[in-house]
């Protein structure tokens, strides 16, 4: 081949490969940067901040349900968040096709840098990502492969970079093994795992900031405390529900994942409780959880704002009236931030 036939073979390529990655994201005025400095998140001026938000549904799933638009948005602020985590199903971003979804995504980008709020992006999978096992769903929402996940991050973090308004991704929803029925996976070949997403992201975005989950459907941190992620301004991530141990709660947490707290910040990205129709909360757990960490500087989000996933924080579309939980929450993200004990922990 000759000279001439080379570049202009090596041209087309670069032109192809172009043409084929996604555009970038549209221009909004900035909200701040959030970044990483020791344990905390801190803005611009090096203020720390601790974040209070919740998850909404999959934008794909409320597109098929007719609720996705500016005004459920407008709720969400009206909840007192700072901060929306967006769940993406493997199955969703298969089916709307790398395009269709990331419209989605700029669109909800859009309304909240309007609104005044931040977001996480969440890969919403659940299972081992090393045996490529999932667990089971009617739909196989969370079936997806590490090429395909690696494959999302490259996407994200190429598309996103340089908005101030995506601060967070969230590299994987809940990895468990399920007790051996999902396969086995060790602690070092899961850290090596998101050390390598990590590495994709930040080819691209070396801003936004990778969060990070353990084990146990996301609750259990324990392996961090002595192989922790080789890599500079992360968070971790812990959903400490109800069910994952039994009381008293605060020891349990304090070893399981609020250990990590003094050393790296830290949101725990699903906490909620449902209610039902009559019972009382007798074991205080919304306002014990949200007060511990707290208390802990850990930024904290309320699983979700809709009437059908559960734990639901809404009775109904109509109005977004609220349920119990989301009642609670949203009586939680507007009094003052509960202080660190006198004392330490």
């Amino acid at each position: 081949m000759n000279k001439f036939s080379a570049a202009l073979c090596a041209a087309l390529l670069a032109t192809s490969l172009a043409s084929a990655e996604p555009t970038p994201a549209p221009k909004a005025d900035p909200l701040p940067r959030i970044s990483v400095k020791g344990n905390h998140f801190v803005d611009p001026s090096g203020k720390v901040v601790l974040f209070r938000g919740l998850s909404i549904a999959d934008p794909d799933n409320l597109v098929a349900r007719g609720q996705w638009n500016r005004d459920l948005f407008v709720a969400v602020k009206g909840m007192g968040a700072d901060l929306v985590r967006l769940p993406v199903h493997p199955s969703s971003w298969r089916s709307r096709g790398k395009q269709g979804y990331l419209a989605l995504l700029d669109q909800a980008v859009a309304w909240c840098t309007e609104l005044g709020m931040h977001v996480i992006i969440d890969w919403h999978s659940i299972g081992n990502l090393q045996s490529g096992l999932f667990q089971p769903s009617e739909a196989s929402h969370y079936e997806t492969t590490k090429a395909e996940t690696f494959d999302f991050w490259r996407t994200a973090s190429m598309h996103f970079h340089g908005n101030t308004t995506v601060a967070f991704y969230e590299l994987f929803n809940e990895p468990t093994h399920f007790n051996g029925m999902l396969g086995s996976m060790t602690w070092t070949e899961w850290r090596d795992l998101n050390e390598e997403m990590i590495g994709i992201v930040r080819f691209s975005d070396k801003e936004a900031i990778p969060l990070v989950a353990g084990f146990d459907w996301a609750y259990d941190d324990t392996g961090f405390r002595y192989e922790p992620i080789r890599a500079e301004g992360i968070g971790y991530v812990t959903h400490p529900y109800p069910n994952k141990r039994a009381q008293p709660w605060e020891p349990r947490w304090e070893e399981d994942f609020a250990f990590l707290a003094g050393t790296y910040p830290m949101i725990a990205t699903e906490i909620g409780f449902e209610l039902k129709p009559g019972d009382v909360d007798t074991s205080d757990y919304r306002n014990r959880i949200t007060r511990f960490l707290e208390e802990r500087g850990i930024s904290w989000m309320a699983w979700v704002f809709d009437p059908d996933w559960t734990p639901r924080m809404l009775k109904s579309w109509d109005g977004y009236q609220l349920a119990a939980d989301g009642e609670f929450f949203k009586e939680a993200m507007h009094r003052p931030i509960a202080p660190a004990p006198v004392g330490g922990k």
